[in-house]
């Protein structure tokens, strides 16, 4: 285990410096830096001045070399925008990101792995059919077309929750429904399939055989085989929440990264758009990190060497 954690870290640390290689020159690919971040009225005179205080005369190289190594230490220089550090400005809007990803897992989970496991369990019933065409609907709604849809419901004509803000906790119902919902959709679908699939197996004929229960027999020994690739996907949910709260955030006016995103690349505050992907470039790795050990709780048959 500890050497596999080791190999999975030295992994990270590549991954991140062709994160760290892509978000430096992809700001360059048109031309001069300085071009989009400084200010429509400014002079060439005062564009150089920029590109002095800035670093942007000294050769690439040299460039890189110093913007890599600030950023290992978490220096991604000031934000243009706001007059402080850009990570520390990520940092304090990613907590908000993740509370609201971490409540629409929990709501996409409960809602989608029971109708899963139900539809699987009376296939082709008036139940399956229902929770697959609901599935359908969800997976192709846009976040922010239901986004707007919830505001204009649950807001604006019954006044059951705020519109904007993250000011209590009934602020953050429903962009996490919002996204939830989208979650559960995809992931309700790959539950019951998983379930037939594990359903179909010699061993669950053996465990019938036996005279075990049919509660026991579809959820310890049909679930928990089911939840592998339930858990794999779980895994590439959680990142897409986390990409997808981008777009949710701005609907909802939720004050996490992704608005902060928006608002940096409106006014071209390229330091907080840089600390922004190095952050979320993190995260997704740790939480692949994070299913990959999850594989060895649920199904002890598969050792990680």
């Amino acid at each position: 285990m500890a050497r596999y954690i080791v190999s999975r870290i030295g992994q990270m640390i590549i991954t991140m410096f062709i994160v760290s290689l892509m978000v430096f020159f992809m700001i360059r690919l048109k031309g001069d830096p300085i071009s989009i971040m400084a200010p429509p009225h400014f002079n060439e005179e005062q564009k150089e001045s920029l590109r002095r205080a800035w670093g942007f005369d000294k050769p690439l190289g040299e460039q890189y070399w110093i913007f890599i190594t600030k950023a290992v230490t978490g220096d991604f220089g000031k934000s243009m925008s706001h007059s402080s550090p850009a990570m520390e400005l990520v940092i304090s809007r990613m907590k908000l990101t993740y509370l609201l990803a971490g409540v629409s897992a929990v709501i996409g989970i409960v809602i989608a792995v029971p109708l899963g496991v139900l539809s699987a369990l009376y296939r082709n019933s008036l139940l399956d059919v229902s929770v697959s065409a609901l599935a359908s609907l969800g997976t192709a709604m846009p976040n922010f077309w239901l986004g707007l849809m919830l505001i204009i419901v649950f807001s604006v004509q019954l006044r059951w929750f705020p519109v904007f803000g993250a000011e209590s906790v009934r602020s953050i119902v429903l962009p996490a429904t919002c996204l939830g919902t989208g979650m559960a959709a995809r992931l309700s679908r790959l539950t019951r399939s998983a379930m037939l699939d594990a359903l179909r197996q010699d061993y669950m004929r053996t465990a019938r055989s036996k005279g075990l229960s049919p509660t026991r027999v579809n959820v310890v020994h049909a679930l928990r085989n089911a939840l592998i690739p339930v858990i794999t996907a779980l895994g590439l949910q959680l990142g897409w929440l986390l990409g997808g709260s981008v777009i949710v955030e701005s609907v909802f006016a939720w004050p996490g990264l992704g608005r902060l995103v928006i608002e940096a690349i409106h006014v071209r505050d390229i330091t907080v758009v840089q600390a922004a992907v190095f952050w979320f470039s993190l995260t997704f790795i740790m939480i692949n990190l994070l299913v990959d050990l999850l594989y060895s709780v649920v199904d002890p048959r598969i050792k990680i060497e």
